[in-house]
C-alpha cells in the first residue's frame, strides 16, 4: 500500500509474473477495466483523498505524500477522479 512514490516499473512485474509487458497489459486491463498506470494514479489519488479527511492534510500536502511533484497536476487529476478539485470535494 506504501511505496507512493516509486514509479511503476511494468517490464519488471511482467518478469516476476512470468509474461511479457504487453501480455501483463493486456491481462491487467482485461480485469480491472484500467492500465496499470491509470491503477496506480487511482491509488495515488484515493490516499490522498485519505490524508485530507482522516488526517486533515493540505491538497499540496497529500499530493506531495503520494508522489505528485505538481500541485496543480494533482488537482487537475484530482478533480478528474472524484469531479471537484480537492479542497471543494472534501469541504462537501
Amino acid at each position: 500500500r506504501g511505496g507512493f512514490h516509486t514509479q511503476l516499473r511494468i517490464d519488471e512485474i511482467a518478469a516476476a509474473s512470468g509474461m511479457s509487458p504487453s501480455s501483463l497489459h493486456a491481462h491487467f486491463k482485461a480485469i480491472t477495466r484500467m492500465t496499470p498506470l491509470e491503477y496506480q494514479k487511482q491509488l495515488r489519488l484515493q490516499e490522498a483523498r485519505r490524508l485530507m479527511l482522516a488526517d486533515g492534510a493540505s491538497a499540496g500536502a497529500a499530493g506531495f505524500a503520494v508522489g505528485y511533484d505538481s500541485p496543480s497536476q494533482f488537482s487537475r487529476e484530482y478533480r478528474r477522479l472524484f469531479g471537484a478539485p480537492p479542497r471543494q470535494d472534501i469541504d462537501r
